[in-house]
């Protein structure tokens, strides 16, 4: 059985996970079941614990983008940080001390400036937005309750990881929904902000299994989870655009920058200061050299793979729903 935690809202948020439900079209649940509550509300929190009393708790809820941190800074500590001490603390009130195993969603973003490439699970912290310091709080606070009361609470420092049901205003899927768009004729051009930031893409699903096998270990540890891979946006866009059979070729500088199809002349992309941090990170890789020696595990998911699942799953949805 699995329970899972829904924010109220006037219109349906349960996009992502309809297929789960036992009757999709009637929102009739089977062997997941949704409560309504909040990671800004402590009482629903014990609430739904103490009802539910689960042998295994994932929080991976979080005001989770990292630009809109800065214009939402102190929800992002609230929900990110506080939340999770918020659902650490309720743990701890139904005396579930002893029975419960937690995993807390850490993140890359921790390591923001680096202090050395690759990052692992020893190298210092460095957040560079109210996301990344928000996490920081929410990693102590485990490694905190973990010490203190011998709790079983892992951190998994995982870098990006990504998937067809990436929110749309994250910078992989505007990509891959963008090109979509554009093979379909619903669009000619989009506009992104750093096109030379470097990041560790991986696989979303290859990533939960890694969080899974955290909580199946004998002693709780933090893990961070990568491929070791690194690549930038402005590649991700490349191969995004030559699934579709188009060659980006890229010309002028800075903010004056676009990227014009070769085979039509077409400019497709453009560059917006708009959508570049005030503080960025740079370049991010993971070395993950402890979960594959202590989880038996790596990622199966190339980068390559991934770009073209996210590329046709865009088209897919793009073509019976031009709109969504």
């Amino acid at each position: 059985q699995v329970h899972g935690i829904v924010r109220r809202s006037s219109s349906f948020n349960t996009g992502r996970i309809e297929h789960l439900y036992k009757n999709p079209q009637a929102h009739i649940e089977g062997n997941m079941k949704l409560h309504y509550g909040d990671l800004t509300d402590s009482t629903c929190l014990v609430k739904i614990i103490n009802e539910v009393k689960p042998s295994e708790i994932y929080n991976l809820g979080a005001q989770s983008h990292v630009k809109i941190s800065f214009d939402l800074a102190e929800y992002t500590a609230d929900v990110d940080g506080v939340g999770t001490l918020r659902l650490l603390d309720a743990i701890k009130t139904c005396g579930l001390i002893n029975s419960v195993k937690f995993y807390q969603a850490s993140t890359s973003e921790l390591f923001g400036k680096v202090q050395e490439i690759p990052q692992k699970e020893t190298t210092p912290f460095y957040p560079r937005s109210p996301y990344g310091a928000a996490k920081l709080y929410a990693y102590w606070i485990v490694v905190n309750f973990r010490e203190a009361y011998n709790l079983f609470a892992v951190n998994g420092i995982l870098f990006n990881h990504e998937s067809p049901r990436r929110g749309a205003n994250f910078v992989t899927r505007k990509i891959s929904r963008s090109v979509a768009k554009i093979h379909l004729g619903q669009l000619d051009c989009f506009s992104l902000g750093n096109l030379d930031a470097k990041r560790d893409w991986g696989h979303a699903k290859d990533y939960v299994e890694a969080m899974w096998l955290m909580l199946q270990t004998d002693e709780p540890e933090d893990f961070v989870i990568a491929t070791g891979e690194v690549h930038s946006v402005r590649e991700f866009v490349e191969k995004s655009f030559k699934h579709i059979g188009k060659t980006i070729v890229w010309e002028g500088k800075n903010e004056n920058e676009v990227g014009r199809c070769k085979e039509t002349g077409k400019i497709h992309v453009t560059v917006n200061h708009k959508y570049y941090r005030p503080t960025e990170v740079d370049f991010l890789q993971g070395d993950c050299t402890k979960a594959r020696q202590k989880l038996n595990w790596k990622p199966r998911v190339t980068f390559d793979e991934l770009v073209k699942e996210m590329v046709d799953a865009d088209i897919e949805l793009m073509r019976n729903n031009p709109n969504a």
